[in-house]
């Protein structure tokens, strides 16, 4: 939810004479927005108004245009009778597969199974052994951790832009159809992973969470644009890759607090990870349905979403203090913190395009419309023109030299990076 993890959860800016990729975790996951190049002739000026998709600047949150100036308004918004009737085709899909996929509460762990109990009588022993673990836990890897779960506490942005979805939306709050009981309980199960998180890392003693807390209250009302544009295929692309990205993220962090001597830690980001691949899985599925419905539609999706770039959900993040602090929006120096940790990097945003390729099996569709074809032909060439594309801005950030960086999430100590 960005978590991320949402997750939630790879930044990726380009611009006409470099590419900045940084990453992050989310839903996550971690991620800094990303902008394509601009179209336009070379020279020409466009102003906001000639973007029909941007995202209004928030009283709390001075937040980026997500769609570089001069962009075409996209063909997607919305569903076509086709694709409307696709979408209520795929209702026993979700009823007898998709919410299979979840788990019910009686067998699923709770926040409480991984923290120590309060009625125990070792119950400040256990906390003096989280602080005494969590003092291994270098600053960097710190920051990604706080970061990650800033993200997932963002759910609430997330389950409202998914009942933005033109036919699978939960109109009332309490529907019940398959597709609103499936939005509702993922989100009960992704609730989780930030109550976990927060409780753990307050438990350090290392994380100052009243800058946290304003991050995360300052993150929820600014809400976010994934550009999905009230289109459940474009919706579920979204949350494909986001998912996968979440996982990534999250599997890193856990490997990292093993090697620094946190078992505990080690395990609850594992099974968070675990949920998010679950996840990862179910939203794969949906556009596996789509594609035997609609294939041209499918790719079309997909290839839309590739072009606008992934916005990773926990892009508006801000504590109130670092842009005014740095000139820099907070996002972006989690973002760099979190590619220098190899937490989440440009690498893994061109593996997750690759794996949905492969997934989706793009490379054998036998497209029916000429629009449809030089999608797929986009889609195919694009995880070797970001590798290159991150080679390049790998090379430009490395001549930077690192700064020491403080970040209000842990108490002001600072962080060394090529910010």
């Amino acid at each position: 939810p960005a978590a991320a993890y949402r997750s939630a959860h790879v930044a990726v800016r380009f611009s006409s004479h470099a590419l900045k990729m940084a990453s992050c975790v989310a839903k996550s996951a971690v991620f800094a927005s990303a902008a394509r190049p601009n179209k336009a002739a070379a020279g020409a000026k466009s102003s906001r108004a000639a973007s029909k998709l941007w995202t209004p600047r928030s009283a709390a949150v001075d937040s980026p245009t997500i769609i570089v100036e001069g962009d075409a308004e996209s063909k997607m918004a919305g569903l076509t009778a086709k694709r409307r009737e696709v979408i209520m085709d795929m209702e026993d899909f979700a009823e007898t597969e998709l919410l299979k996929l979840l788990k019910p509460t009686s067998t699923n762990w709770q926040p409480q199974d991984l923290l120590p109990n309060p009625e125990s009588p070792d119950f400040l022993d256990e906390v003096a052994a989280i602080q005494k673990r969590g003092a291994n836990i270098p600053d960097d890897h710190l920051v990604v951790l706080v970061g990650d779960m800033i993200t997932e506490e963002a759910l609430p942005t997330y389950m409202n832009m998914l009942n933005t979805l033109e036919g699978t939306k939960d109109k009332t709050g309490a529907d019940d159809t398959a597709w609103a009981r499936w939005t509702r309980q993922w989100t009960a199960e992704e609730n989780r992973h930030g109550d976990l998180m927060n409780k753990y890392l307050w438990l350090t003693g290392r994380v100052a969470m009243k800058p946290v807390e304003t991050t995360i209250q300052n993150l929820v009302g600014a809400g976010m644009n994934p550009k999905t544009e009230n289109n459940p295929y474009l919706g579920f692309v979204y949350t494909s890759f986001q998912e996968r990205a979440t996982k990534i993220s999250h599997g890193n962090t856990a490997r990292f607090a093993k090697e620094h001597g946190d078992e505990q830690l080690a395990t609850i980001c594992g099974l968070i990870a675990a949920d998010e691949g679950r996840h990862e899985i179910a939203y794969q599925r949906i556009i596996d349905e789509v594609m035997k419905r609609d294939q041209d539609g499918a790719v079309l999706a997909f290839a839309d979403m590739m072009k606008k770039q992934i916005v990773m959900p926990a892009h508006l993040m801000d504590d109130g203090e670092h842009r005014a602090r740095t000139g820099r929006d907070l996002f972006s120096d989690f973002a760099t913190v979190a590619d220098s940790t190899g937490t989440y990097t440009a690498d893994d945003y061109a593996s997750i395009m690759e794996h949905l390729i492969k997934r989706w099996k793009i490379a054998d569709v036998n497209c029916e419309s000429g629009e449809a074809a030089e999608a797929q032909e986009y889609l195919m060439k694009q995880p070797a023109r970001i590798r290159k594309l991150a080679e390049f801005g790998a090379r430009k950030a490395a001549k930077k030299t690192p700064v020491a960086e403080s970040f209000s999430w842990i108490f002001g100590r600072t962080v060394e990076g090529r910010f």
